[in-house]
């Protein structure tokens, strides 16, 4: 299974930018994705989950809830992030994965793609 993420650019605070990550080679085990992000000088294991689907729930990491969409295009096996009044802390590295939704938590699985990078200038 793979995902590859692309989308990201420098853009002005305050602006727009829609993120895509598509599903490849994939047996379609999963229950969920998520959006994470990796913001300059963090680790690896400190990416914050920014947003996940599964099926008709969503759910947003309290730094974005009401600037960022998440939604799936079960057509195309495409994720999708609306990020919406960008602020310069949201300046990172965005990875997409599949993973598990149950018991009310979102678990990422193994797969992780490149990232796409955002940098939202002042």
């Amino acid at each position: 299974e793979q995902v590859v993420e692309s989308g990201g650019a420098l853009v002005q605070a305050g602006g727009s930018l829609r993120l895509s990550c598509v599903v490849l080679g994939s047996d379609f085990s999963f229950n969920a994705m998520g959006w994470y992000r990796q913001a300059p000088g963090k680790k690896r294991e400190e990416r914050e989950l920014v947003a996940f689907v599964s099926g008709t729930r969503t759910d947003y990491g309290d730094a974005v809830k009401g600037r960022f969409t998440i939604w799936q295009d079960n057509s195309n096996q495409t994720l999708y992030l609306q990020m919406d009044n960008l602020r310069r802390d949201d300046t990172a590295v965005y990875y997409c994965n599949t993973g598990d939704y149950y018991e009310d938590t979102y678990y990422p699985r193994a797969t992780w793609g490149q990232g796409t990078q955002v940098t939202v200038s002042s």
